[in-house]
């Protein structure tokens, strides 16, 4: 990266599209087995698009260590002008990139097989390098803030090389209060790999060390509830004791270390706190968004906005009450469809669909598309080890990978195109944007890869006069907005009022989370759902909650974007759809060229109006009434 700040980012941006370019959900056993030896090539990831094999990686380390070396030996030269200030930009830029390979390799093939200590150690490496070379390289900001605004903007004016960096040296003289002194710096520096601590323990704590529990079903089978099974159960066993069973069964083994979690949880409310106040932000919630350069109203009419609209979630959940003769409704029942299709889809079929679905962004869009399914950029299927879920993670100068962990469900086939959309994001930014801009910024991360969804919602719905697989549409459609929308903020919530607690001093503890969370629930939820023990314990398993924090909420500001453009990109007036298509594309294009508001306003989105948020409280309600209408033609 450029400058010691944003190769920090570097390092932070991977860790974090890891988790939030990402869906919670995962699957069971594809048809190759949990052996990932079993399962063909084609369907797994090609390492050696980034290096050939260890040694190769090993060099690439060697050359880091020199380059690193480098960079911190310019410290002093930035104030000579601005041929020296290009030089070390530049050599920030080779760096940067380097790292993203260095990285990324042992990383992804870590999460193929989470137990590979070998793989984990050579991870443990970057990381040990690159706390060093953040001691190293602290006095970059103080020093390039002693430069006098006036001086450095006519440096800006006069030199055309300095384009590519042009914002970040703007938006880092923005954020000049907040950047403190060189000794300063380098003690927050010294605590870098301390910060990643909470994330690096519940990953372990919840992926490497856990122990899933064996149930028995009705039926009589025996299944280990793996977050893949117990996704599946829940989403198609229509026996509500079995799916009672098996939330029991996987909520346990996170409720009996609760207390673990919220330590965890705690030290992560702890540090984003204590680094606000290093930084002299007023909250961490002001700290969290300054970044992005969001004001602190948007995330707050955010909030309100959705809770007052919860009425659809309300209506919705009764009519599947209603339609699934139960008793009580709980939130393990959400995921089961009122009717059965009986249908799966092989993960050969679909990738034409979600290719002929992006059909209004045009031919381009559509092979390129084509090419993250036929160049082994994806991991298709689960195996023993393997995280789960699903996550694009880019590699600049070389090309996006995308985790899946696919079996067939309709959920899953929406995972793809969702995880494609942001396959596809990364790839244009790569093309479009030097690497000083090519990292778009978490803010429009969502867009692409919910509007891919939404334009496949669409394709499906078309093409289908089966008035089950309508239903199944629509529900899906329904629970993305349930999912995607009201979830997020519910977790945004969470962590907003957790956070408060601690700037507030009051104590943090399982109880008080449990409670909190129980609180939210209910008002979110209403009467609507019966709530279970277990259920004021399930925000352990949120990961995003130990990553970045105040993340979750831009799943649905991104929401209430891509719904937006998705309308005037499939409008009937040729016009429209046109100037709604270019403005996307460069959304995508433009890749952090820009504060992420700019980026959607220029798109076409304006995020400072609550009629955007409403717009998609609207929309469920809209899609309640038609899926209620389909209920009544089956």
């Amino acid at each position: 990266m450029q400058t010691a700040t944003t190769l920090r980012r570097t390092v932070s941006v991977l860790a974090v599209l890891l988790g939030i370019l990402a869906l919670g959900s995962t699957a069971v056993a594809g048809p190759y087995g949990l052996n990932r030896d079993s399962i063909p090539d084609k369907y797994k990831w090609d390492f050696s698009d980034i290096y050939a094999d260890w040694d190769a990686w090993e060099a690439g380390m060697a050359e880091l260590r020199t380059l690193m070396d480098q960079y911190a030996g310019l410290e002093g030269t930035l104030g000579q002008g601005p041929d020296q200030l290009l030089k070390a930009y530049r050599l920030g830029d080779k760096l940067g990139m380097l790292l993203y390979k260095v990285y990324r390799y042992p990383q992804l093939m870590r999460d193929t097989d989470t137990r590979n200590n070998e793989v984990s150690a050579r991870l443990q490496e970057v990381q040990i390098l690159y706390a060093e070379f953040n001691s190293k390289t602290s006095w970059f900001n103080p020093e390039l803030l002693s430069i006098p605004w006036d001086t450095m903007k006519g440096w800006l004016d006069k030199s055309p090389e300095l384009a590519p960096y042009r914002f970040g040296i703007e938006n880092l003289y923005r954020s000049q209060e907040h950047v403190l002194e060189s000794d300063e710096e380098l003690l927050l520096s010294r605590f870098s790999r301390l910060n990643s601590a909470p994330g690096s323990i519940y990953d372990e704590l919840s992926t490497s060390d856990i122990e899933y529990p064996e149930i028995t079903l009705s039926s009589g089978e025996t299944v280990k509830v793996t977050p893949g099974n117990y996704y599946h159960i829940l989403s198609t066993n229509r026996n509500q004791a079995d799916r009672r069973k098996a939330f029991e069964a996987h909520y346990r083994v996170y409720h009996e270390n609760v207390n673990t979690y919220a330590a965890i949880y705690n030290g992560v409310l702890q540090r984003d706190w204590a680094l606000a106040q290093a930084r002299n932000y007023n909250s961490t919630l002001e700290a969290a968004l300054f970044g992005d350069n969001v004001p602190t109203e948007v995330f707050e009419t955010l909030l309100t906005t959705v809770k007052e609209g919860t009425a659809p979630v309300r209506r919705y959940i009764n009519l599947r009450k209603e339609k699934l003769g139960l008793e009580t409704y709980h939130l393990y029942d959400g995921s089961i469809p009122i009717v059965d299709i009986d249908k799966t889809y092989q993960y050969d079929d679909i990738t034409e669909k979600i290719i002929a679905s992006v059909a209004p962004l045009g031919e381009e869009y559509q092979s390129k598309m084509r090419q993250v399914f036929t160049d082994r950029w994806i991991d298709v299927y689960e195996n023993e080890g393997k995280t789960s879920g699903a996550y694009s993670a880019g590699v600049y100068g070389v090309h996006p990978y995308l985790l899946l962990n696919y079996n067939g469900t309709l959920d899953n086939v929406f995972t793809v195109a969702h995880e494609v959309g942001h396959c596809m994001h990364t790839q244009l930014s790569y093309e479009s944007q030097p690497f000083a801009t090519a990292d778009y910024t978490i803010f429009v991360a969502e867009v692409a890869s919910t509007l891919n969804e939404a334009l496949f919602l669409e394709y499906m719905m078309e093409r289908t006069s089966d008035p089950k697989e309508r239903v199944a549409l629509l529900q899906h459609a329904i629970e993305n907005i349930l999912g995607t929308f009201y979830t997020q903020v519910m977790f945004a919530d969470f962590e907003w009022q957790a956070h408060k607690m601690v700037e507030e001093g009051k104590p943090i503890t399982a109880d008080v989370l449990r409670q909190l969370y129980f609180s939210l629930l209910t008002e979110y939820y209403g009467d609507a759902v019966e709530l279970d023990d277990y259920y004021g314990s399930t925000w352990t398993r949120i990961s995003h909650f130990y990553g970045s924090p105040y993340y979750v909420y831009k799943y649905a500001t991104c929401f209430a974007s891509s719904a937006e453009l998705v309308q005037e990109i499939t409008s009937e007036d040729d016009a429209v759809r046109k100037a709604a298509l270019k403005r996307y594309l460069n959304l995508l294009r433009s890749g952090g060229n820009d504060y992420p508001m700019n980026q959607l306003q220029a798109a076409g989105v304006d995020l400072t109006k609550p009629q955007t948020v409403q717009a998609v409280v609207n929309q469920l309600d809209d899609l309640v009434t038609r899926f209620e209408q389909e209920l009544e033609r089956i």
